[in-house]
């Protein structure tokens, strides 16, 4: 089945208590499974659980995936990188060596539906405290500072500011708190589709203006989900049948 392709919030790098075991290579085994059936994949933002671009470094740990995006991207498949509130800090590197673009939303026309793609941070009521502290981490002169760190320095507080977070912030934000702004992005941009991930909650809903989809995880489930010419599917884990439908 010919299908544009979703996942989000893999959160590469870490592994805390209670996530699955060989989820990178769940996901190189996944990517591989996409050549030759993938029109599209999007990935809904935090692909990394900390990103930021050195002149000369790419993080090692990651170069298994890195290589799985190219193979497939070199398969035909159209590859788009949403920024995530974890991974923001994207650069060239991803468009310049891997063809792959890097942005922080974009509307699709995919499958005879309009979708409009995005991470979904700062859209819930409940994060107005998020879209200030975001303002800080991404102040150019903060970013330029953070650049003059070594990099397995700057890789290691990092990933441990947001393991930190993580342990602070466990209370996941519900579907509802996103729906008044993502119906009205809906209306606005005349999409019938919506796609985003953030809170980690996959699943499919519908509202007046057509479906939302988020993508769920790749943390502590393996979530993706998908658009057909038939019909939008969200699946719960890497099986092959799908759990909703719509």
């Amino acid at each position: 089945m010919k299908a544009a392709y979703f996942i989000s919030d893999v959160h590469l790098g870490v592994l805390p208590s209670g996530s699955v075991q060989g989820r990178e290579e769940h996901l190189v085994n996944f990517l591989k499974g996409l050549e030759g059936k993938a029109t599209h994949l999007f990935i809904v933002g935090d692909l990394f659980e900390f990103w930021y671009e050195y002149n000369f470094y790419v993080p090692s740990p990651q170069f298994k995936i890195l290589r799985a995006f190219a193979d497939l991207k070199d398969s035909g498949c159209e590859i788009k990188l949403m920024k995530g509130n974890h991974d923001f800090a994207y650069g060239k590197f991803f468009e310049r060596e891997l063809g792959i673009e890097t942005c922080s939303h974009i509307v699709a026309e995919l499958h005879g539906r309009r979708v409009y793609i995005c991470h979904g941070d700062g859209l819930a009521k409940t994060d107005g405290s998020y879209r200030f502290f975001r303002k800080i981490l991404d102040f150019k002169p903060n970013r330029f500072l953070f650049k003059w760190l070594h990099p397995d320095i700057g890789m290691r507080f990092a990933l441990s500011v947001g393991s930190n977070s993580r342990n602070f912030n466990k209370k996941r934000i519900l579907e509802e708190d996103f729906l008044p702004k993502i119906r009205e992005i809906m209306q606005k941009n005349g999409c019938d589709t919506f796609v985003h991930g953030h809170n980690h909650c996959g699943g499919l809903w519908k509202v007046p203006e057509g479906v939302i989809i988020n993508s769920g995880q790749w943390l502590f489930e393996e979530n993706y989900s998908c658009i057909s010419q038939k019909n939008c599917y969200f699946y719960a884990s890497l099986s092959a049948e799908p759990s909703s439908a719509c």
